[in-house]
């Protein structure tokens, strides 16, 4: 029986310390499953360089001159990680039939490549890697990464817990995510609403072999907010409850004041005064602040602005004789 065609998508920022080794090791992986008969012998390895400025690129373009099993995307400019995996996977849409997305320091397991492969024989077309255990985070990562899942489970959003972007998706699958067409991407949350066929794969995350990580505390926060804010309306809601909240305890208050008041009973309050000013100026901030970053979303997606340019392919359809 024929095998189907494997592509791994691996999107790649000023990654030069570890890319030769990366190679290596996928190389290594592949070629035994194209052996195993397990995928077709077309199946590639596509490096996406998300506007490096390191000599990332060069190390693709040498790798690829080297061994056509390597493939390569280069985007005009930093996109960020979201859409430099887009990219990769809307390139390999068009050759392969499945996809499997990693990053390039090799933290996820590739050891379990031959797993995502079997269950998507067994008709799949999502198969998501999940850590199954986070010992090797720090508490402060593994407590806010626990409360972010429940946080955007609260929100209505649907995702699948200690999953990053390590999974694998089958050409029907790409094709539907290829659907979505908004600028704001978070495909953590994207990918389950495509629907379909889906499986879990566990796995124990590695430390990082070489290099530093590209994910600071900043990014990370503004990762999660990009999540909130493209996957789910209920923080908008939450302000128009405590808006009503707050416009009936003022009804209520107003009552009680007038009623001291023909009472007699009225007496000087300017801490109360000043603590409500502060108090109710600071919501009105922060929903001002929320409501802003909707506004800007929308902004960004009527702009209608591309979501990555690519310059230059790397893509041979067929791969030479190792």
């Amino acid at each position: 029986m024929k095998k189907d065609t494997l592509y791994l998508v691996i999107p790649c920022y000023n990654e030069q310390e570890v890319l030769h080794e990366t190679s290596k090791r996928l190389v290594e992986k592949i070629t035994a499953m194209i052996e195993n008969e397990i995928i077709s012998n077309d199946s590639k390895i596509l490096f996406v360089n998300d506007g490096s400025k390191d000599k990332t690129w060069s190390i693709i373009e040498e790798l690829h001159n080297q061994n056509n099993i390597f493939s390569g995307v280069n985007l005009s400019r930093n996109r960020g990680h979201q859409n430099a995996l887009l990219a990769g996977l809307m390139t390999a849409k068009e050759v392969a039939d499945m996809t499997i997305s990693l990053d390039a320091d090799l933290q996820d397991d590739v050891d379990v490549i031959d797993k995502f492969a079997e269950q998507y024989y067994e008709g799949c077309d999502i198969v998501y890697g999940v850590r199954c255990s986070r010992e090797t985070d720090t508490f402060f990562k593994r407590s806010t990464a626990l409360a972010f899942y429940k946080l955007m489970s609260g929100l209505g959003v649907e995702m699948v817990y200690n999953h990053a972007d390590y999974r694998l998706m089958s050409k029907r699958a790409l094709e539907g995510l290829a659907e979505f067409k908004e600028v704001n991407l978070f495909l953590r949350g994207m990918v389950p609403l495509v629907g379909y066929k889906h499986s879990i794969v566990e796995y124990e995350r590695h430390e990082r072999f070489a290099g530093e990580s590209k994910y600071s505390l900043k990014k990370m926060l503004s990762f999660a907010l990009d999540g909130i804010t493209s996957l789910s309306i209920k923080p908008i809601r939450i302000i128009t409850g405590l808006g009503f909240t707050i416009s009936f305890l003022s009804v209520i208050a107003l009552v009680y004041t007038l009623i001291e008041k023909f009472a007699g009973n009225t007496v000087t309050g300017w801490s109360s005064l000043i603590l409500s000013i502060w108090m109710l100026g600071g919501i009105q901030i922060l929903s001002l602040g929320v409501i802003g970053e909707y506004i800007g979303k929308i902004y960004s997606e009527t702009k209608q602005r591309p979501r990555f340019i690519i310059t230059d392919k790397l893509i041979n359809t067929h791969k030479k004789d190792m």
